[in-house]
């Protein structure tokens, strides 16, 4: 399930991958669908929370973004009007939102989700040793698949750009960050309860992350350059904002002892309503294929139809959950 919901949601929801394009799927399922697991199997068994979960997230948006795909050095392309935001070989603006998005819709929302359809296994481990190393070895296949379809073959053939080749410092740069995030990760404390009951309902939770996120899928138009005068900086500076002000409300939410599976659950649908109406502003000017847009109404309201078919199945559970 995990495998699956990783790419569906923070693709096929979004928009990125379309009924044209469905095929994509195949190399996402090995690399978002591995990288979600393999980074929920570490943190249950460091046995750690959200906030270390978080953080490896971005370790795996750094990992793609630099190392993999290395859309945020290399110049951007497809809806990307101009240069915007870029300086010193990264495109800044595009790389924040980058590492917001694929941290929260590739990893945490999807692990949450997986986590309340199966609450009895929640604390457990999937995969035994072999089973890690088989899904490892499956990351690193889909990652090199991804890497050459999209920097050696999509870049060329379809936007006829030369093939990018980074420099080998912003690699080294890359796998430094990615090293200290996961050491970041395994010794960040396990949050604790500090709070008496006073969890808002979940439907302020659900209306208040809705809010957040489709803000938060559609801030990429403006590291495509979609309003060039406005300083990069100035937009920097409000995303990161954003960001924090996202973080300071999710830890001070799941500080409240009555903080529950309702509650979880509601992120997890203000998340998905969030993407899919970020996606419909995202992809608004791109030249997508009428079947396409019917495809990604199709889906995204199916989706929220499961997800609210499913809410009390998956809200009623006692199980403790260190999320």
């Amino acid at each position: 399930m995990l495998l699956l919901l990783a790419p569906i949601i923070s693709e096929l929801l979004y928009g990125a991958v379309r009924v044209s394009t469905l095929f994509v799927l195949i190399p996402e399922i090995l690399t978002w669908g591995c990288g979600a697991l393999i980074i929920r199997e570490t943190v249950r068994r460091w046995k750690k929370g959200w906030t270390s979960m978080l953080l490896l997230g971005i370790a795996i948006a750094v990992a793609e973004e630099w190392v993999i795909q290395q859309t945020s050095i290399a110049p951007l392309v497809g809806l990307a009007k101009n240069a915007y935001g870029r300086a010193g070989g990264v495109n800044w603006v595009y790389f924040l939102w980058a590492v917001g998005y694929e941290s929260v819709w590739v990893v945490m929302l999807p692990v949450e989700l997986t986590e309340l359809l199966f609450p009895a296994r929640r604390n457990e481990f999937w995969l035994r040793t072999r089973g890690f190393v088989i899904v490892s070895i499956a990351f690193l296949l889909g990652a090199f698949m991804a890497w050459y379809g999209w920097t050696q073959r999509a870049r060329v053939k379809i936007f006829h750009m030369p093939p990018y080749s980074p420099p080998p410092l912003y690699i080294l740069g890359a796998l430094a960050v990615i090293g200290l995030l996961v050491l970041v990760a395994y010794f960040l404390p396990l949050p604790r309860k500090t709070r008496e009951d006073g969890a808002p309902s979940p439907w302020i939770v659900t209306s208040t992350i809705t809010v957040l996120a489709s803000v938060w899928a559609a801030f990429v138009v403006l590291g495509f350059g979609a309003f060039p005068r406005v300083p990069y900086q100035a937009t920097l500076a409000g995303g990161l904002a954003w960001c924090i002000l996202t973080f300071a409300l999710m830890r001070r939410w799941t500080s409240f002892c009555d903080w529950n599976d309702a509650h979880r659950f509601a992120v997890v649908l203000g998340g998905v309503l969030g993407c899919s109406i970020g996606g419909f502003v995202t992809f608004k000017t791109g030249a997508a294929l009428r079947i396409d847009w019917i495809g990604k109404a199709v889906f995204d309201t199916a989706a929220v139809g499961w997800l609210r078919l499913i809410r009390g199945r998956v809200t009623v559970s006692s199980v403790p959950s260190r999320q």
